[in-house]
C-alpha cells in the first residue's frame, strides 16, 4: 500500500480487531477510524459510518470485516453493504476486506456477499482471508492475500511487489497447513464434510448466544441482553462496565477484557448458568 499510495491512510472501524492497529502501524501506515458500533443501543452505527466514509479523501483505503465483525459481532445487512459500496465507488476509495471467520455468520456462500458485491463494482480491492478458525489451523497461519487490479499491467506490478515483500519478510512459508486446506477443498467428499462441520460450529455459536441471553433474561429480567442474539461469530460485547467486569474477576473468577468483549465459543450448556448468575450478581 505504501509503495502504491504514499500518504494514503487506512480507515478502520471503531472498534476493530485489536491487532489491526499494531499490524498497520508497524507497516508504516497511517491509521484512522470511522464510526461503527453504537455502544448504547448495541446496533451498527450505519448512518454515522456512511457519513464519515463520504468525507474520506480519494484514494484512501477502507478496512472492512467481511463478516463476524471482531469485536462487536455486528455485521452490515446486504442492503447496507450495497450502501457502503456505493460510497466507496463514489469517493474512489480502495476497499480492504478482512475475512477471518468465513462460514461463521450466515453460511459459506452468504458470508462472501460483501466481497463479491464489492469486487463487481470497484477497479481495485484487497482481500485477506484466514483458515485459522474455519479449518482449525490457527497455529499454521494459513490464509490468502488477494489483489484485484484494474488491468493486466497493474496486476503484474502488484504481483511483483508482493513477491519482493514476501522475499524480505519470510521468503518461503511452510506448506503443510496450506496443503491440508488444498486436499480438503479439492476432494468433493472432504469438502462436503468440512462444510458440514463449519455449519455445525456456526450453529453452536448461535445456540450459545441464545442460551446466554435466555439465562440472563431469567436472572436479570430488568436488563436487556437481546443484542447477543443479533451478533455473528465468536465475539460480541456483553455491554457491562469495567467496574462490573473487575467484580466478576475478583468475586467469581470470570475474566474478560475491559471492553466486555466475550468469546461465545467459551460458553457451554454446563457453564452458562454460573456465568449468567455471576453477571446478574454484579449488575
Amino acid at each position: 500500500v505504501l509503495r502504491a499510495r504514499e500518504g494514503a491512510a487506512v480507515w478502520a472501524s471503531e472498534p476493530t480487531w485489536a491487532n489491526h492497529v499494531p499490524l498497520l502501524g508497524g507497516a508504516g501506515l497511517t491509521l484512522k477510524s470511522y464510526p461503527y458500533y453504537d455502544t448504547d443501543k448495541h446496533v451498527l452505527h450505519i448512518e454515522a459510518m456512511l457519513g464519515t466514509l463520504r468525507e474520506i479523501p480519494k484514494g484512501d483505503i477502507v478496512l472492512l470485516h467481511a463478516c463476524c465483525h471482531n469485536p462487536s459481532g455486528l455485521d452490515p445487512t446486504e442492503d447496507q453493504w450495497r450502501e457502503i459500496t456505493d460510497v466507496i465507488v463514489e469517493r474512489e476509495l480502495v476497499p480492504f476486506i478482512d475475512s477471518a471467520y468465513h462460514g461463521f455468520a450466515k453460511g459459506l456462500e452468504e458470508d462472501v456477499f460483501s466481497i463479491r458485491h464489492m469486487a463487481a463494482r470497484v477497479p481495485e480491492m484487497i482481500v485477506s482471508t484466514s483458515c485459522s478458525k474455519n479449518f482449525g489451523l490457527y497455529r499454521d497461519r494459513v490464509g490468502t492475500l488477494s489483489l484485484l487490479a484494474a488491468n493486466g499491467a497493474t496486476r503484474d506490478l502488484l504481483a511483483s511487489n508482493a513477491s519482493s515483500l514476501v522475499r524480505t519478510l519470510y521468503s518461503m512459508p511452510p506448506d503443510h497447513g496450506a496443503a491440508v486446506v488444498a486436499i480438503i477443498l479439492r476432494d468433493g467428499a472432504l469438502r462436503a464434510e468440512w462444510a458440514k462441520e463449519v455449519d455445525e460450529m456456526r450453529g453452536r455459536l448461535q445456540e450459545m448466544s441464545k442460551l446466554l441471553n435466555a439465562a440472563l433474561k431469567d436472572r436479570a429480567p430488568e436488563h436487556d441482553f437481546s443484542h447477543l442474539e443479533r451478533t455473528n461469530g465468536m465475539f460480541c460485547f456483553l455491554g457491562i462496565t469495567a467496574g462490573q467486569i473487575a467484580k466478576l474477576k475478583e468475586d467469581y473468577g470470570i475474566y474478560m477484557v475491559d471492553s466486555s468483549r466475550i468469546n461465545v465459543a467459551g460458553i457451554t450448556p454446563d457453564n452458562v448458568d454460573y456465568l449468567a448468575s455471576s453477571i446478574a450478581a454484579v449488575l
